[in-house]
């Protein structure tokens, strides 16, 4: 049984925060001021070295780095949930205490990558996990980045053994999911879309919110759709997701998170670095982005 207040707590939009890099080191005072600005807009939640924080390339040092400015940040404000996922148990079992330690408030775990382990592999993999930390999981289903999918039985067995695994971010992109895993996981498991362009649909067929990428550059706007969903204004939900339909899909014309630090960089909020094996943004791909943002800017009117 999930605890009311946690499944309220979790619910909404958690910003998949973007590490801002200045000459090779990990640049906090942006960090610190993208979280200001995250904040003033109303999510409910952080979502520190995670994907979108190019959490492969960080260093442990680095990370917790990040996870210690995130915390600090937030004062209580928002749910901070960590990044803590890797292709080895151990590794991810060492990266969730350590960020339990720096008082995160839940972890997100994504599924391991390369290996492709099997239903019994990723079973055993999060339930060390779970057996380890006593704060709040969310899992993390990316097939298209990890090449192996969390089943929705294997979700209910993980829900049903470990009472810390409340929730999962479905990235898989496809709407019928939703109904599966709600249909497995009950109506109190907490379900997130990890596709900003799958919001609405997601919300509408029984997710409870968003990971977002997207809410790092346009925090109220994501959050004002999330807000008409919840409060039954239907149809400003829908004008709302269309308005944003172009700009989202323009901030994954490339591999997430290079277009959107160069549409983060063109505000002055950080800059476009990104580390290797990353690539910065093509001019083409840049160029559609600007007309993209230039459109969006004067058309919008949320």
């Amino acid at each position: 049984m999930i605890d009311k207040q946690l499944r309220q707590r979790m619910a909404g939009v958690f910003t998949a925060l973007v590490t801002p890099f200045r000459n090779g080191a990990v640049d906090t005072p942006a960090l610190e001021a993208l979280i200001k600005k995250q904040l003033e807009a109303g999510v409910a939640g952080l979502v520190p070295v995670g994907t979108t924080g190019e959490a492969a390339t960080l260093t442990d040092s680095e990370a917790e780095d990040v996870i210690r400015t995130t915390v600090a940040a937030a004062k209580g404000r928002a749910f901070v949930m960590a990044g803590a996922g890797s292709n080895a148990t151990n590794l991810a079992i060492g990266k969730a205490v350590r960020a339990q330690a720096l008082g995160v408030d839940g972890l997100l775990i994504v599924t391991p990558y390369y290996n492709k382990p099997s239903q019994a592999g990723l079973f055993d993999h999060f339930s060390a996990i779970a057996a380890a930390v006593e704060i709040p999981i969310m899992l993390y289903s990316v097939p298209g980045r990890t090449g192996v999918e969390i089943a929705p039985e294997t979700a209910a067995r993980l829900a049903k053994a470990h009472t810390n695994i409340v929730g999962i971010k479905e990235a898989g992109g496809k709407v019928e999911r939703i109904t599966e895993l709600r249909r497995a996981l009950g109506e109190e498991f907490v379900i997130h879309s990890g596709d900003d362009g799958l919001t609405l649909p997601f919300l509408a067929v029984g997710a409870d919110g968003v990971t977002s990428v997207a809410s790092n550059l346009l925090p109220k706007d994501i959050v004002a759709l999330h807000k008409a969903w919840v409060a039954g204004e239907t149809d400003k939900a829908r004008r709302l997701h269309e308005a944003l339909f172009d700009v989202i899909g323009h901030l994954f014309i490339e591999s997430n998170p290079v277009p959107l630090k160069a549409a983060l960089a063109r505000t002055g909020a950080i800059s476009t670095e990104i580390r290797a094996p990353l690539a910065p943004l093509r001019p083409e791909s840049l160029a559609s982005l600007e007309a993209s943002l230039k459109t969006y800017e004067t058309t919008a009117n949320i």
